[in-house]
């Protein structure tokens, strides 16, 4: 029968890519940035965390800029980042 050989080739494809997949992971988490926390830039609803008093946490700061509401950006870049308002800060702000 035929079927048999091209079942073997069929799996041999896909163990490998497989395989190429898995040996490309740990790559990949290596090539990404290093991150900081960068208070003051974020819109309104779009922070990853801590947006003050009454606040939960992701997406829930109330004012766009808010100084005590954070995102992430990658290390180094935040305090060169411009708002309406100023700058992004390294530690929450007053605005």
């Amino acid at each position: 029968m035929t079927t048999q050989p091209i079942a073997r080739l069929a799996g041999i494809a896909l163990t490998a890519s497989i395989a190429a997949g898995l040996a490309a992971s740990p790559a990949a988490a290596q090539k990404k940035p290093a991150m900081e926390k960068c208070y003051g830039v974020a819109k309104a609803g779009k922070n990853d965390c801590a947006a003050g008093p009454g606040t939960s946490c992701a997406g829930t700061s109330t004012r766009d800029y808010q100084g005590d509401a954070w995102k992430l950006v990658p290390r180094g870049s935040c305090e060169k980042i411009a708002t309406p308002k100023g700058k992004g800060s390294l530690k929450p702000i007053k605005r």
